[in-house]
């Protein structure tokens, strides 16, 4: 219900409408909140989390990254709809005539590093605590974190210098909505990872049993390739 309101506020907000927008999301990461903490208290605590329970939260993440999957696969369906069936009204052109797309080899190629150098550390930061390697392990899941909270800032400034906006033509707003919705992906994920960073701290994670760790591994991860893909398709396809 929560998460219903915060969408119809969202809505509203983008058409310069009156809104609850903030109580919406301060009331969301609220129940995020308190969410984590009972799962954190069963799990580290009471020791509710047994081996049927961590399977049964890892298949829950694994569907929750196939129903993400199919919500990018209909905006990159709109992206190759557009640009493959070109009409009179772009001037049989794409991106249409009078947008300055963004050189792909700058801050786009940047970001992409930046992302697949994340993915590299926490996969190390993985196997470390799979090795019982504790600091290596804190130490490349907080260098992740670094690495994602770079992404969006360079991300804001690539939308802040950008030579078009939203509401220049349905390439400006592909453009938007897929690297916006990827920018709010990857915030979830870096909220993901700082949960694990202080769990981590706090010792509640060991060899063999750290289900919140791996999970926002996947995602993680899918928010990886999910950005290569926009990549290729918003920066590097259209320039060549």
């Amino acid at each position: 219900m929560n998460t219903m309101a915060l969408v119809i506020q969202f809505i509203l907000y983008m058409n310069f409408k009156k809104t609850l927008l903030v109580l919406c999301l301060f009331n969301f990461m609220l129940v995020i909140f308190l969410w984590s903490r009972d799962v954190t208290r069963e799990a580290s605590y009471l020791g509710f989390h047994n081996k049927k329970i961590r399977k049964n939260m890892k298949l829950g993440m694994v569907f929750f990254i196939l129903s993400e999957i199919m919500f990018f696969f209909g905006i990159f369906w709109s992206l190759l709809h557009s640009s493959l069936c070109i009409c009179i009204d772009f001037f049989n052109t794409w991106p249409p005539k009078g947008v300055f797309i963004i050189n792909p080899f700058g801050i786009p190629l940047l970001n992409t590093m930046l992302l697949i150098l994340s993915g590299y550390t926490i996969t190390v930061s993985h196997f470390s605590l799979l090795k019982k390697n504790f600091f290596f392990s804190f130490s490349h899941l907080f260098l992740t974190i670094l690495l994602g909270l770079l992404f969006i800032i360079i991300q804001f400034m690539e939308y802040k210098n950008s030579f078009f906006c939203f509401n220049n033509s349905i390439y400006g707003s592909c453009f938007f909505i897929s690297t916006g919705f990827h920018g709010l992906h990857v915030l979830l994920g870096l909220l993901l990872l700082f949960v694990c960073l202080l769990r981590m701290l706090n010792g509640h994670f060991t060899s063999d049993k750290h289900v919140l760790f791996e999970c926002s591994i996947w995602y993680w991860h899918f928010v990886d390739v999910v950005w290569v893909f926009l990549y290729l398709l918003l920066y590097c396809w259209i320039s060549f």
